[in-house]
């Protein structure tokens, strides 16, 4: 079985953004950027697989920026066997990722693609509904617990009312969800290895997209400042600073 796993360059989780002094977006200006964390967790999933012995092949895809490429060297550190670059100063949008992806399985024919739920800069939450959409393949989402059995994958995913477990036919479309698992650190020897593994660089116009956005941002505002809380002594008061607050009439 192959493998494919999408992963993104975003912000490091633990860095506060900034918004531009024009409101035009954020300045990324010499902030730390690192693997989203929910494909972080595909790749490991990906690698655990192939280590039990379901899988032959793990390839790692990004699209983005040149910079992209210290990302999947990343996921070739992790145990990652080779690595898919699509370059583009244009900030891809959902569908337009969706569509390279498509793309990418066509060329690499994977039984697989395991890729994070969302990603945490946009959280769209929709790049891998929208791939299985396009090949036409099963797909399932939010995935706490895989197991492959005879040409199936079994899901357990998280809902409102407990664990849901499904079987999706392979070639299939993951997304996986934060309690999958706790992906492991590259070691030193393997972080050098990865330097000389294989990593194929294309572009939006090698894939037949276009990835012009459809979506426009006009302005981005930093959140309101919350208000310190206050402590009341009764039910009573309670009521009355509501009132006072316009949260009940």
């Amino acid at each position: 079985m192959k493998i494919l796993v999408p992963v993104k360059r975003v912000v490091d989780p633990n860095v506060k953004v900034r918004i531009r002094a024009d409101g035009s977006g954020v300045d990324l200006t010499n902030l730390k950027m690192a693997m989203n964390p929910f494909d972080e967790i595909a790749v490991e999933e990906a690698i655990r697989m192939k280590e039990r012995g379901l899988a032959r092949e793990v390839v790692a895809v990004s699209i983005g920026e040149p910079r992209v490429l210290e990302t999947l060297r990343t996921a070739l550190a992790m145990g990652a066997d080779r690595a898919i670059a699509v370059e583009t100063e244009v900030a891809v949008q959902p569908l337009e990722v969706a569509k390279m992806l498509k793309a990418i399985v066509e060329r690499e024919q994977p039984d697989l693609v395991i890729m994070g739920k969302q990603a945490v800069d946009d959280d769209s939450n929709q790049t891998g509904q929208m791939l299985a959409a396009l090949l036409g393949w099963a797909q399932a989402t939010f995935a706490s617990r895989i197991e492959i059995v005879d040409g199936e994958a079994e899901v357990a995913r998280e809902v409102d009312e407990g664990i849901e477990v499904i079987r999706v036919k392979l070639p299939a479309v993951i997304t996986t969800d934060l309690r999958l698992n706790e992906p492991r650190y590259a070691s030193l020897p393997n972080i050098m290895k990865a330097k000389r593994k294989p990593v194929d660089r294309l572009t939006p116009a090698d894939l037949g997209v276009d990835p012009s956005p459809r979506l426009i941002y006009t302005r981005f505002e930093e959140p309101p400042r919350r208000e310190a809380g206050i402590r009341v002594e009764s039910v009573d008061e309670l009521v009355e600073k509501l009132v006072e607050k316009g949260v009940i009439g």
